[in-house]
């Protein structure tokens, strides 16, 4: 499991997640991606896809740092 800051954010993903960690960090600025990571810690999770058409999920952990996991739907 890897982890790096997205943001501001503590993020762990795993390799497959990487274009959507990519996406969330270089892609949307921070208002855009604060929407995601709000939502996820409010929700324990969110949804988004990037813009390749790829899945993932932004869950909110318990120790307040985010996992990212690419679906595979």
């Amino acid at each position: 499991m890897n982890e790096t800051y997205v943001h501001g954010f503590k993020v762990k993903y795993e390799d497959n997640a990487h274009n959507g960690l990519v996406y969330l960090r270089d892609h949307l600025d921070l208002k855009e991606a604060k929407v995601f990571f709000d939502q996820a810690r409010i929700k324990k999770s969110a949804q988004f896809e990037d813009e390749y058409d790829k899945n993932y999920t932004l869950v909110y952990n318990p120790d307040r740092t985010y996992t990212l996991i690419r679906r595979s739907y």
